[in-house]
């Protein structure tokens, strides 16, 4: 296992990310320039171009503290790579799409309506949700059923902490997770064969474990709209469309409830989805993954059980036929 202290992290890769964007904004002021055809720019106009804060929302920054939860010795993706490489259906199939097209996003004002299985009705607002408690840095792997993965700095906490506000009743057993849906929002995406809006869930035991983040940023800042702004939901050991984006609604059941991809193509996506080398996807193996951003020849890796973290999780599969209930 990697579990171990954030300090471990050397600081030079978590700040890959200013890098990028002083290379957005030379980019960003040369188109600049050619609109103007040439003409001089102002100070202030110039000052603009080159900010690095002009590529992302204004007062991004957020106040957080050491995770003991955070995973070590790994190499963090870039910051590029995790905001340009992207599965939000949403707004685009293809990995580059949400990045073009979620700016339209409305992630100001944001609330998240709980209902089902509780003591009564909520709702949050999202500023609130910010202040509920300290935000933890959290790096953690992150496996897609695509075979493909990264290494992430998350920020957040624990989703139980977010549970024990909603004062859940005993008769609930799942929770159910679903996302912001509306065509009406530029560049919406005209995918008609999803089912809208998207919806994941988890068992209670497992939206309760630690590990189980409700997550506002990565790399230190708020959510790009393309990585599911202003909150989401990840979930380390299981495949990443587990982690719901964008999540409006917040739902307390009794019974397993119906999730988006299983509900589609149940051979191929189940509920549990837990990172598991042994039960390959029908279309391909799942016992190797690419890892996104390194030289193409340490890109291949072995697949590790519950995606490495079986330390903490595979006691809530006890007795489970793991290849049944994949």
């Amino acid at each position: 296992m990697f579990i171990g202290n954030a300090s471990d992290i050397p600081s030079s890769e978590i700040t890959s990310r200013d890098t990028y964007r002083l290379y957005l904004n030379r980019r960003k002021f040369l188109r600049a320039a050619a609109a103007a055809g040439g003409a001089m720019l102002g100070g202030d106009r110039l000052a603009e171009l080159f900010d690095p804060r002009a590529v992302a929302h204004a007062d991004t920054k957020l106040q957080t503290v050491s995770s003991p939860l955070t995973t070590t010795g790994e190499q963090l993706t870039s910051y590029a790579d995790i905001t340009h490489y992207n599965n939000f259906y949403e707004f685009g199939v293809d990995k580059g799409d949400p990045a073009k097209n979620a700016g339209g996003l409305p992630t100001r004002p944001w609330t998240i309506k709980v209902e089902g299985k509780v003591a009564k009705p909520l709702t949050f607002d999202i500023d609130d949700l910010l202040k509920l408690r300290p935000l933890e840095d959290r790096v953690y792997r992150f496996r897609c059923v695509e075979a493909w993965s990264m290494v992430i700095p998350w920020v957040g906490y624990s989703l139980s902490e977010f549970i024990k506000q909603c004062n859940p009743l005993s008769t609930a057993k799942f929770v159910q997770f679903l996302s912001y849906y509306d065509r009406h929002v530029e560049k919406w995406s005209g995918e008609s064969t999803i089912y809208w809006p998207y919806s994941e869930g988890l068992r209670m035991d497992e939206a309760m474990n630690p590990l189980t983040l409700l997550t506002f940023g990565l790399y230190g800042e708020v959510l790009p709209n393309q990585d599911g702004a202003p909150v989401r939901v990840i979930i380390p050991w299981k495949y990443g469309f587990k982690s719901a984006k964008s999540i409006v609604t917040v739902r307390f059941v009794d019974k397993m409830p119906a999730t988006t991809w299983n509900d589609m193509a149940p051979n191929e996506y189940g509920f549990y989805s837990n990172v598991n080398p042994n039960v390959d996807h029908p279309r391909w193996s799942q016992k190797t993954e690419r890892r996104i951003g390194l030289p193409f020849y340490e890109q291949r890796r072995t697949t590790l059980m519950f995606n490495g973290y079986g330390d903490q999780v595979a006691s809530l599969y006890a007795g489970m036929n793991l290849k049944k209930y994949y």
